[in-house]
């Protein structure tokens, strides 16, 4: 199986002046747990997941003047459409993440997730139980 098959096509896209609690909102509506932030004068494309903001609420910070801007990770890891999960959950080990941004010809396609991953694999195992031997 290739990320093409497990990522989310539908990407929330934000920008880097967006605060952190209009974020959470914004994923929580989608049900989403990261959010592409495009920077085009500054880092370019980065991400905002959960995480981040759980950390900054955590560390004190008012949701309402913290900007994605500061918490975005902006040296990230992008993933082609035709790797396979493989190569995306070996880059989420390596990296310490849980979500990859899915890039097709330097544009943001889709995000593909560890729940992504499992959810596929979890779905290939039970078809081939199905499978009489």
């Amino acid at each position: 199986m290739h990320v093409k098959d497990a990522m989310s096509t539908v990407v929330l896209t934000i920008g880097p002046a967006h605060t952190l609690r209009q974020a959470a909102q914004l994923m929580a509506a989608r049900r989403i747990g990261a959010a592409v932030v495009l920077d085009n004068d500054n880092s370019g494309i980065g991400i905002l997941t959960e995480r981040d903001i759980l950390n900054s609420l955590g560390a004190g910070e008012n949701p309402d003047r913290e900007t994605a801007q500061t918490h975005t990770t902006s040296d990230v890891v992008f993933a082609a459409p035709d790797w396979t999960l493989d190569d995306a959950a070996d880059a989420m080990v390596r990296g310490g993440f849980r979500h990859l941004i899915v890039l097709d010809d330097h544009e943001p396609v889709g995000v593909v997730s560890v729940r992504d991953i499992i959810r596929c694999r979890s779905a290939a195992t039970e078809r081939a139980r199905a499978v009489p031997a």
